[in-house]
């Protein structure tokens, strides 16, 4: 295992000072993509469903959750998943807040009964059932499937009135970044969304393209509108399948991660604290997330790149990260200047962050050497891309009964069963 020399190991504390600049850092790291799932999830649905201060929030409990599962064996931060975006929004377009929540909550739970299935069989079997050539393409629909809401946040979409202050943002925010992400070295090298979305805000501010009022407004404390299971919402499974599937996506995301992370501190966390460990800490903050009206948790690469860059493997480190995070989802100045991202922001970092998500997919298919000289591959990927990007959908209607599959649900699902069942080439 190729391994660095860790400055602090798992179980170690740095000294006070290094310990919260090492946090913030921690913090930084997640904080851009974090702050922009509820953001878009929001701006896919055109109504409001999640709220930044609640995902803060839920990211910290969730991270402070892993931690318990895991005895602090694994320096592992959880925050806000891409993954979710479209399904979220469309639960919610279809059954409410009720439909969204419940369907996280599943999510959640889905990863709990893999975690109890991996501690009683081992994992072969997951890798079977979700190989490269299925999870590349749902990766890919995932990223290529939001490109259309990239164009209209940057407002270049047929028939519209440009405006100039809007394009001059969105190409501000999307230069900065492309440019941080191949020229940055050490921590901004990590950052290159965050640093793109914090130089638009401070052009659309130049250009008065920011409505402050509502900061003015906000308190500089105040609770998050948590929306909570039984009072706020009931349990409603009527869009429990346009979520559901994507936890397949996650499940493999975390497994990657957290081998990507062994690698770098030298422990193999896959067997210790244990891959059942892992995804139950995983499972139960999104359980948690979903039960307070968050977004689903998903492990994060990017706090895996702080600990090679700083060679700091400490869970005490995350640990006051994740406070931080829930100290940061109560000051209400703070969110609601967070808040007042303009869409052409959004729109030019987004332009990248899509199209990085789907290229990711396809970096696991290079990665993995998926050979589409073989017809097998070629059907499984091209159906899948094809239903996934399509807006296919295919309903079940009786007098009592309602079910849609579509999109990224439908596109996995067809995946799966065609990898399963084609036969492999003579």
């Amino acid at each position: 295992m190729n391994s660095q020399k860790m400055a602090y190991d798992i179980d170690e504390m740095p000294p006070l000072k290094t310990s919260i600049v090492l946090a913030i850092q921690h913090l930084f790291a997640m904080f851009g993509a974090t702050i922009l799932v509820p953001i878009l999830v929001n701006s896919t649905a055109g109504k409001e469903v999640l709220t930044i201060p609640v995902a803060l929030v839920t990211s910290g409990i969730g991270t402070l959750i892993y931690i318990l599962c895991t005895k602090g064996k694994s320096p592992v931060y959880l925050g806000s998943s891409f993954a979710f975006i479209v399904p979220i929004a469309a639960a919610y377009l279809k059954s409410g807040i009720a439909g969204a929540m419940t369907g996280i909550m599943t999510v959640g739970i889905i990863y709990i009964l893999v975690a109890l299935v991996i501690k009683a069989v081992g994992k072969d079997w997951l890798e079977k059932l979700l190989p490269p050539v299925v999870i590349g393409p749902m990766i890919m629909i995932i990223g290529l499937g939001l490109a259309p809401s990239a164009i209209g946040q940057i407002g270049i979409t047929e028939g519209a009135t440009l405006e100039w202050k809007g394009i001059v943002v969105a190409l501000v925010s999307f230069l900065v970044t492309a440019i941080v992400m191949t020229k940055a070295k050490g921590f901004f090298k990590i950052i290159p969304f965050l640093v793109g979305i914090i130089t638009g805000y401070v052009v659309a501010a130049c250009l008065g393209i920011i409505d402050f009022q509502p900061v003015a407004n906000a308190s500089w404390f105040s609770i998050p509108k948590f929306k909570i299971l039984f009072k706020d919402y009931q349990l409603d499974f009527r869009a429990l399948i346009t979520i559901a599937p994507i936890a397949l996506v996650t499940l493999c995301e975390h497994i990657g991660d957290h081998t990507s992370l062994s690698n770098i501190i030298g422990k193999d966390l896959i067997k210790d604290p244990g891959l059942d460990k892992t995804l139950l800490g995983d499972g139960i903050a999104t359980f948690v997330a979903g039960f307070l009206g968050g977004p689903a948790n998903t492990t994060y690469g990017e706090n895996t790149a702080v600990v090679g860059m700083t060679k700091v493997a400490s869970v005490k480190v995350l640990k006051m990260a994740a406070v931080f995070a829930i100290i940061i989802g109560f000051l209400g100045k703070f969110t609601a200047l967070v808040s007042a991202i303009p869409n052409p922001v959004l729109g030019g970092v987004s332009l990248l962050l899509y199209g990085f998500i789907a290229i990711n997919g396809l970096k696991v298919l290079i990665k993995n050497q998926v050979d589409f000289e073989k017809s097998k591959n070629i059907i499984v990927a091209s159906s899948m891309l094809v239903l996934g990007l399509g807006g296919a959908a295919i309903s079940f209607i009786t007098k009592d009964f309602s079910l849609t599959i579509s999109g990224m649900s439908l596109s996995a699902i067809v995946g799966i069963l065609l990898n399963s069942f084609l036969p492999e080439e003579e």
